[in-house]
């Protein structure tokens, strides 16, 4: 039972790179590479411009002399 998790992970990883490899024999691997980075780019992005209006409301709620804490939660969920 204690080998489940480190099961479960190599499973996964094993899976992701088997499509990986599959979604590169259809598209060729430089197509399949550009994929790749561009949606971890938009990822990246999303997550910057979140973070960043979430600290904005954390700031506006402190000038005001409120609790953010309902932001800090929203944050992270």
């Amino acid at each position: 039972m204690r080998w489940l998790p480190f099961i479960a992970i190599f499973l996964y990883v094993y899976i992701e790179i088997s499509i990986f490899i599959q979604v590169a024999h259809v598209l060729g691997v430089l197509l399949t590479l550009v994929l790749v980075i561009f949606t971890s780019v938009i990822g990246m992005s999303l997550v910057r411009n979140q973070g960043f209006k979430n600290f904005v409301l954390m700031q506006q709620k402190m000038a005001a002399g409120e609790n953010p804490a309902a932001e800090m939660i929203k944050s992270v969920s």
